[in-house]
Formats: structure tokens, C-alpha cells, sequence
């Protein structure tokens, strides 16, 4: 029986980040994210998520060290924005 290996936290946030990164509008323009009747603010919660990623960039960085509950907020942040974002025809539904 093979040993497992326990699973690299900090790797799985950087990969969690480039995920987010590559499926959410951060660059689109603010006349697309504010283009009438919105469920939520595209634009708030983009600023508010791209701070997020920030910070986590940054804590990587100074050689920090990320937990499964980090992963997991994270996570959960970013289907809550894209969702919202979905809801604003701003994303697909995936």
C-alpha cells in the first residue's frame, strides 16, 4: 500500500486564484458591468474579490501558508460572485 501525500494547500490556492482569475470579467469595462437593473453589483463585488485575490497573492508570496478552510472560503466567495455575475448576464451559468 502506497503512502499518500498530503496535498500542497499553498499550490491549490495559487491554481484556486488562476481559476478565478481566468473565469471572471475583472478587465471588462464598467459601461458593460453597470449596463441597467442589476441582482447585486457586478462592480463592488469584483473590486471586493480582486482585493481578496490580492491579499492571498501577496500572503503566498511572503512564504505564508494557506489552510483547507482558506481554500475552501475562497471557494465559496468566488461561486457567490459568479452566480451574481451569471444572475447579470455577465458570465455563463456554468
Amino acid at each position: 500500500m502506497s503512502q499518500r501525500s498530503k496535498p500542497d494547500c499553498n499550490q491549490a490556492m495559487f491554481e484556486l486564484i488562476a481559476e478565478i482569475r481566468g473565469q471572471l470579467p475583472f478587465d471588462l469595462p464598467i459601461g458593460q458591468l453597470c449596463r441597467g437593473p442589476c441582482r447585486g453589483c457586478p462592480k463592488k463585488l469584483l473590486e471586493y474579490l480582486d482585493q481578496r485575490l490580492i491579499e492571498w497573492e501577496g500572503h503566498l508570496q511572503a512564504g505564508g501558508q494557506v489552510k483547507l478552510g482558506d481554500l475552501a472560503q475562497l471557494a465559496k466567495t468566488g461561486r457567490k460572485v459568479h452566480r451574481v455575475l451569471a444572475g447579470n448576464g455577465l458570465v455563463d451559468q456554468t
